[in-house]
């Protein structure tokens, strides 16, 4: 591929293509529908609260290398903070009960051994559990192969729901190993909690604009392509508001949108199908950040509390059984557990519920056989997407992969 390549999608897995591409001499203009460059990963000024906020909470971990290369490559490896050494506070709300979970920095796992270290209630054998993952059969779930106990509950099914966004019931056992092989087994220094400086968008997105700008790259936000035109062999145009942009023989074009999009515009594209929503849900308020900044709650509504400069932020993972209710009484069960788990005093403050429904995909084994690989039937066509067949769960880690993953399979071809 030696011609300009068109990046449909402004997300995360469409820059990350774009950088490559342009790293690579190619001329690339990006199509954004929406009026902002992120997608899921982005900062907005939000008018009810009087301040900017993220549109979710990201934790990615030192371990991710395709995060830290994408930032290193935008002059942004600096843009992520958080603890000096790999923490992980938790408190149980059943019994009030504190910890930190705090792997030691390398490969040997000694921290299992020290009861300052691991979860309280756990003995340094339970831990073996998690070797079982790499054994686990194609179609296991993490019930399935975790069991339950102590340590499942107080520690594995939180990191597994929050890095599949699944129940553990329906999650496949082997996406959340492949999270766990390439971070809690390489060492606590793989593992270190990293949250954005600033905001998702300073970290990620503007970056990311002004080196593609930098070198002669166009982001055309508010421009949705309705349609993409193809022979037997190639796409030939792209249809926007703005009229058609033919495709000479040499271009290419990168398609980094929804799993639902993608299937409206390649009719017959094999895409997941059944998805799982995430409620972030904002309160205007101080407290105290702790340790590392954020707190994993087990026993409430809130499973992960993030404690930002005049705003405290709650996640709620694979939330399909609560993103119907009305934002009102969302925020009246999550507040109590804010309360309890930072100490906090007094009614509810001004809070904003946002509400993903179809934030990932389903990590189930049914959804896994649907997600298709980068190269397409057509020759100057790759797919990008956390829905893609990565490897990886729908995480930042495996969006930035697959935008990688689809300008290597276009400049190759």
């Amino acid at each position: 591929m030696t011609g300009q390549v068109h990046v449909v999608g402004a997300g995360l897995a469409g820059l990350a293509a774009s950088l490559s591409l342009a790293a690579a001499g190619r001329r690339v203009t990006l199509y954004e529908a929406g009026p902002a460059a992120g997608g899921r990963c982005r900062s907005y000024l939000d008018r009810a609260l009087g301040l900017r906020i993220d549109n979710g909470n990201h934790l990615v971990l030192s371990g991710n290398r395709a995060v830290a290369a994408y930032l290193a490559q935008v002059g942004a490896a600096d843009a992520l903070t958080g603890p000096a050494a790999p923490l992980f506070p938790f408190v149980d709300l059943a019994d009030g009960a504190r910890w930190i979970v705090a792997p030691n920095r390398g490969r040997l796992p000694w921290w299992i051994v020290s009861r300052r270290r691991r979860v309280p209630g756990t003995r340094a054998g339970d831990y073996l559990a998690l070797l079982a993952l790499r054994r686990a059969g194609a179609g296991r779930t993490v019930d399935e192969v975790l069991g339950d106990g102590v340590l499942v509950r107080r520690l594995l099914a939180p990191l597994a729901i929050a890095a599949l966004n699944t129940p553990t019931d329906t999650g496949l056992a082997r996406l959340l190993d492949a999270v766990v092989r390439e971070t809690l087994m390489q060492g606590g220094a793989a593992c270190r909690p990293l949250v954005p400086r600033v905001g998702l968008s300073e970290s990620f997105v503007d970056p990311a604009l002004a080196w593609l700008t930098a070198r002669g790259a166009r982001c055309r936000t508010g421009t949705r392509v309705a349609a993409l035109r193809r022979d037997a062999a190639r796409v030939t145009a792209l249809e926007t508001p703005d009229g058609t942009v033919e495709l000479r023989p040499e271009d290419g074009v990168v398609l980094a949108v929804p799993a639902w999009v993608a299937a409206d515009l390649l009719p017959g594209l094999v895409v997941p199908t059944a998805f799982c929503a995430i409620l972030n849900v904002h309160f205007l308020t101080t407290a105290d950040p702790g340790p590392a900044g954020f707190v994993g709650v087990i026993g409430g509504t809130a499973e992960w509390i993030f404690v930002r400069p005049q705003v405290v932020s709650v996640t709620i993972s694979a939330a399909n059984h609560l993103v119907d209710l009305p934002a009102e009484e969302i925020a009246a069960r999550v507040w109590p557990d804010v309360r309890a788990a930072l100490g906090l005093a007094g009614p509810m403050p001004l809070v904003r519920v946002v509400k993903e429904r179809r934030a990932t995909h389903a990590a189930t084994a049914e959804q896994e056989a649907l997600r298709p690989a980068a190269r397409t039937a057509w020759r100057n066509l790759a797919l990008a997407g956390d829905w893609t067949a990565t490897g990886l769960p729908a995480t930042i880690e495996g969006a930035i992969r697959s935008g990688r993953t689809a300008a290597e399979t276009l400049l190759a071809s």
